[in-house]
């Protein structure tokens, strides 16, 4: 079953407006202007251009949009995740294209502190960036202290709803759902009757995958073994951000003898793809459709397919609110019903798996129907 991602379909390209290579022919006054935040906060992966620009020096979208464009921060691991924030990014980069505004996007910083991430989101406030997302539950207390601070900002926080205020847009999921597919899939897949979990980090966030995984795998065939190993306690050890800490996990796992394994470990869920695909054994992929991904090109074959989470979607209907001088503001919940959850079907030879596919879509009208609530916690 494909996600409906309706209006954030693909993965964004930069282009010349937001290239790396094209640091020239950005605006002097954005580039002086977020040095401060680049160097304290992180680095700057692109700024608005004179391309976005209209004769007047506002946005080229319309006279009611005065801002700059888009802010958007990015979590532990950056864009080039193939995953979670390269979701951002999609949303980011459409949103420009379509409103023909001007954006900045911001890497984090190495072993960065609160402060810093306090400074990074106020910094995209006050040079007028509208609205100003948080890719990550890391940057709540920076929107929470942000939001006191620039009333007519819009911010937007993903995976977070503790953040109310008048002008925040809590943007979470039913990552249970999209989970529960994904363990439907690697139950009717796997060969072994065993399969395994690999969550980056061991908060609530990543049980509810872990908790729709291990449901859909059970209520599916309960004879299935199911292991489960959590890469790190804390995120700034590197759970979300480790290649090699997800390919020794998942070496554990095949060894052990599972022949499915899905990881919800953001960057990390790379090694756990590239060792999946080395051994010949599936992986199931999240947030992005991970089988389209070109730094993952080498291991498609292996890759069944991904419990999607359309992070772009949301960042794109944000923007596309404040753009619209309509602001969505308060907690805005996505899941199978509105089509920003779902499983990917890009692998022809999932499609080949019928009695595969027929279960997963099953499941997934059964969870849209009510007749399957899908846990949160495990």
């Amino acid at each position: 079953m494909r996600l409906r991602r309706g209006s954030c379909g693909t993965r964004g390209t930069r282009g010349s407006r937001g290239s790396r290579g094209s640091r020239a022919s950005q605006v002097a006054v954005v580039v002086a202007s977020l040095a401060l935040a680049a160097s304290a906060c992180g680095k700057t992966s692109s700024e608005a251009s004179s391309e976005d620009e209209g004769k007047d020096g506002k946005s080229g979208n319309s006279s009611k949009y005065k801002a700059k464009g888009i802010g958007l921060a990015y979590d532990i691991g950056g864009q080039g995740d193939q995953s979670f924030n390269d979701a951002a990014y999609a949303g980011y980069a459409k949103a420009r294209k379509d409103f023909k505004i001007g954006g900045v996007d911001m890497e984090p910083g190495d072993g960065e502190s609160s402060a810093d991430k306090v400074q990074r989101i106020e910094q995209l406030a006050k040079q007028g960036y509208n609205p100003v997302v948080g890719v990550g539950y890391i940057y709540a207390p920076a929107i929470k202290e942000a939001a006191a601070k620039f009333p007519k900002t819009t911010f937007g926080i993903i995976d977070d709803n503790t953040v109310k205020a008048d002008n925040v847009s809590d943007l979470v999921f039913h990552e249970e759902q999209g989970s529960y597919l994904a363990g439907v899939a690697a139950a009717k897949a796997t060969k072994a009757d065993h399969v395994g979990f690999i969550g980056g980090v061991d908060i609530p966030l990543i049980h509810k995958f872990e908790a729709g995984f291990v449901q859909g795998v059970k209520d599916t065939n309960p004879k299935v073994k199911v292991e489960k190993q959590y890469l790190t306690e804390k995120p700034e050890d590197g759970g979300f951000s480790s290649p090699d800490k997800g390919q020794n996990a998942a070496s554990g796992q095949i060894e052990s003898g599972a022949d499915v394994l899905y990881h919800a470990a953001g960057l990390s869920g790379q090694g756990v793809i590239q060792e999946a695909g080395s051994q010949k054994v599936w992986a199931i992929g999240v947030d992005s459709d991970q089988y389209k991904q070109k730094a993952l090109a080498k291991y498609k074959d292996y890759i069944l397919g991904s419990a999607l989470k359309d992070v772009g979607g949301a960042v794109y209907d944000l923007t596309k609110s404040v753009v619209e001088g309509k602001p969505i503001t308060g907690e805005q919940r996505y899941d199978l019903k509105s089509g920003r959850v779902g499983f990917a079907d890009s692998n022809p030879k999932y499609t080949a798996m019928k009695d595969v596919v027929a279960a997963v879509e099953k499941a997934e009208k059964d969870i849209v129907d009510g007749k399957i609530t899908v846990k949160t916690t495990p």
